[in-house]
């Protein structure tokens, strides 16, 4: 086994020194072990992927499309993804020069960021929110300027996000996800409009997450490209959509001279994004609205369900809307710690949620619940749960 050389040790950069490698997969991790244990604790959807978009996979591979695609990704998915936009973002991308098809939307959330933040750059990011937009920025010597948003029903306000440019003057970035992971809020069109009014104000780029759009389950989705298309880079992709979390493609849209220099890391990076699997994604955008109409159906109906017990059980909720995650508080007399609340649960109850402290501030005393598993499974979860509250309650009393 190689030992690094000593006088290496402190030349490694220093910035990775300041985060941790994901805390979900590591508290998933960390779990695994537990024997019998129920996880609900990623966000991958156990339902499968369509046939027709595995048959365009394995035509693709049988006709040996097995060559380096464009950097940015091929022209007919770029297309495709042009199409898409158009029909429920209300904006037009140039798919020559506003398109690049990412490895996730994690690659697109990363090379964009990269791009753009230099060091001192401040990154407002509203939470409870997922962990990867604060890592990205500390990668990059940027700033995260994380924003609570619990006391405002998990919704970052037009006030709330005037008083934090106006005292961050260093913000470069401004980030959104909607629907949000991990609470399942999403923003309506008038919310949008109203953050769209305070973002036009200040020179910042607007970093938007719509990853979970088509998993929208109140009313139609609405887009802030539509009103700030000129200040917006728009991250989305097919892994939670039509269950393609394998398949790992993602892609972006901006204004082309954002695009140009995303487009340098990008390949630098990894290249171009597999051509078969690109040919998978091209059918489940072009031919995939049915399988997101089913998908979405289950997904409601799983949701109702669990929303229904845990309230039942004393949990009090964010108002899921949309994606697939339960973000519950701890009920009242319970350890309100939620890594304490959730390795005990995890031992003892045999059911793994993800402590909420690993979303940012405004997530401590909550979990989050992924309901992308069977209904077989949440109903045992419930039950679970429900047995865990109460030998909880009868330990601690009689103590």
């Amino acid at each position: 086994m190689p030992e690094l050389k000593k006088s290496l040790h402190s030349k490694t950069r220093k910035s990775l020194s300041q985060i941790g490698r994901s805390a979900i997969r590591q508290f998933d991790q960390e779990v695994s072990s537990i024997p019998g244990i129920l996880k609900l604790t990623l966000g991958e959807p156990d339902l499968d992927t369509p046939d027709h978009i595995k048959d365009a996979l394995i035509s693709a591979v049988q006709q040996n499309q097995s060559h380096y695609a464009a950097a940015a990704g091929n022209i007919e998915l770029r297309t495709a993804i042009s199409n898409y936009l158009k029909k429920v973002n209300k904006i037009k991308y140039n798919p020559n020069s506003e398109i690049i098809v990412t490895v996730g939307a994690t690659e697109a959330i990363y090379s964009s960021m990269t791009s753009l933040l230099e060091s001192g750059d401040g990154v407002i990011i509203p939470t409870p929110a997922f962990p990867l937009y604060s890592a990205v920025a500390i990668v990059n010597d940027a700033v995260p300027i994380e924003v609570d948003t619990s006391n405002t029903d998990f919704v970052l306000t037009p006030d709330v996000l005037e008083d934090a440019l106006q005292h961050n003057p260093n913000t470069k970035m401004v980030v959104l996800n909607y629907p949000t992971n991990p609470t399942g809020v999403t923003y309506s069109r008038q919310q949008l409009a109203a953050l769209a009014k305070v973002l036009k104000k200040y020179s910042v780029f607007v970093l938007v997450d719509e990853i979970y759009c088509e998993l929208n389950f109140g009313a139609e989705h609405a887009s802030i490209t539509e009103f700030i298309p000129d200040q917006t880079i728009l991250i989305n992709g097919v892994s939670k959509s039509y269950a393609m979390t394998g398949y790992r493609v993602g892609y972006l849209a901006a204004p082309k001279q954002v695009v140009t220099n995303i487009l340098k890391l990008h390949g630098f990076a990894v290249t171009t994004v597999p051509t078969t699997i690109m040919v998978a994604a091209t059918e489940a955008i072009e031919h995939g609205d049915a399988d997101i109409i089913r998908m979405k159906q289950i997904y409601s109906k799983r949701r109702d369900y669990i929303v229904t017990e845990f309230k039942k059980m004393g949990f009090s909720l964010a108002s899921p809307q949309g994606a697939f995650y339960l973000f519950a508080k701890i009920p009242d007399g319970f350890p309100q710690n939620s890594r304490t609340f959730a390795v005990d649960l995890a031992q003892n109850g045999k059911l793994a949620l993800v402590p909420g402290v690993v979303f940012g501030p405004g997530g401590e005393g909550y979990v989050r619940l992924s309901y992308a598993a069977s209904m077989d499974h949440l109903k045992e979860a419930v039950s679970r749960m429900h047995t865990y509250l109460n030998n909880w309650r009868k330990n601690n009393e009689s103590n």
